[in-house]
C-alpha cells in the first residue's frame, strides 16, 4: 500500500487516513493512482460501472490502464467519498515510438492490427478471418491432445486440461458446484481462469471481472471462451495483459492476443 495521507469527510468533518492501493502493471511495475488532494473528496451517492476507474500511467514503462477509483469510507459517518486523481498527462512527442514508453493507444492499434483493420478479429471464432493454428509448444512440452466439446462441461474440463498442459499444477473448479450456463471459475496455484461456454462473445466486464479476481488473488488471470471477443473487450485485454483463448468444437484452445501468445511460449 502507498503511503497514508488524511482525507477528511464532507459530512461530518473527520479526517480519516487513507492509503491508496497498488496493483501490478503489465509490466512488473506497483502502480498507485496519483491522488489529488487539492481538490475534495465527492460522496458517492450513486455508482455506475464507468465511473468506478480512472486512467492511471506506469512510471516504469509509461503504459496507461484503467484502474479502480479510489474510494473510502468514513469510520465515523459511514459516508463514502471518492477520492480525485490527478489526469494522466499527455504522452510527450519524445516518448512516443521508441523512447521505451508505451501508449495505451499503440497497444490498442497493434492489437488491432493483429486482428484485421476493420477490428473484428481475424483468429479464431470471435474474428472473420480463418483460425490461426496455435504456436508451436515449447520442447519440454509434448504436444496439446483436444477433447472434442459438446457440452458446457467439456468446455471447462478442456480450459483445465490445456491449463495443466501449460504448466499450472492443481487446476480445478474451487467451489465444486454443477456447471452453469455462465463463465465458471478454475483455480490452481498463481491462476484465476474463467470459461465462457455461452454462445454469445465475451465483453469488457467480463475481462475485468477476471482482472480483478487475478489482482485479488496475486494471480495471473486467463479467460477462455468459444463464441470469442467483442473488439472493445479484446482491446481492454490487451491493456491490462489478460491471455485470451477460444475453443472450437474440436477442443482446441487458440489464442488471440499477444498476452496468450506469450503464455503459450512460456508456460506456467
Amino acid at each position: 500500500m502507498a503511503e497514508a495521507v488524511p482525507v477528511r469527510c464532507p459530512a461530518c468533518l473527520r479526517e480519516n487516513d487513507y492509503a491508496a492501493p497498488v496493483f501490478p502493471c503489465a509490466c512488473g511495475s506497483p502502480v498507485a493512482p496519483p491522488l489529488d488532494l487539492a481538490a475534495p473528496p465527492l460522496p458517492l451517492t450513486h455508482r455506475t460501472w464507468s465511473e468506478a476507474w480512472v486512467a492511471v500511467r506506469c512510471a516504469a514503462c509509461g503504459r496507461v490502464g484503467e484502474w479502480p477509483h479510489p474510494e473510502l469510507g468514513c469510520a465515523s459517518c459511514g459516508t463514502v467519498v471518492r477520492i480525485p486523481v490527478h489526469p494522466v498527462d499527455p504522452v510527450e512527442p519524445e516518448s512516443a515510438p521508441g523512447s521505451g514508453v508505451l501508449d495505451v493507444r499503440d497497444v490498442r492499434g497493434r492489437a488491432r492490427s493483429r486482428s484485421g483493420s476493420d477490428g473484428s478479429g481475424g483468429r479464431g471464432p470471435g474474428g472473420s478471418g480463418a483460425p490461426g493454428r496455435p504456436p508451436a509448444a515449447p520442447a519440454q512440452r509434448p504436444a496439446f491432445r483436444p477433447v472434442t466439446i459438446r457440452t458446457a462441461r467439456d468446455a471447462v474440463a478442456t480450459a483445465a486440461l490445456y491449463l495443466r498442459w501449460l504448466g499450472f499444477e492443481d487446476v480445478r473448479q474451487p467451489d465444486g458446484r454443477t456447471i452453469p450456463s455462465e463463465a465458471v471459475d478454475l483455480r490452481a496455484p498463481g491462476l484465476v481462469a474463467q470459461v465462457d461456454p455461452t454462445t454469445a462473445p465475451a465483453g469488457v466486464r467480463a475481462v475485468e471481472c477476471v482482472w480483478l479476481n487475478g489482482l485479488t488473488a496475486s494471480a495471473t488471470s486467463v479467460y477462455f471462451s468459444l463464441a470469442g471477443y467483442t473488439q472493445d473487450a479484446r482491446s481492454r485485454a490487451d491493456d491490462l495483459g489478460i491471455p485470451l483463448f477460444v475453443m472450437d468444437l474440436t477442443g482446441m484452445p487458440q489464442p488471440v492476443n499477444d498476452p496468450a501468445d506469450a503464455l503459450v511460449g512460456a508456460g506456467a
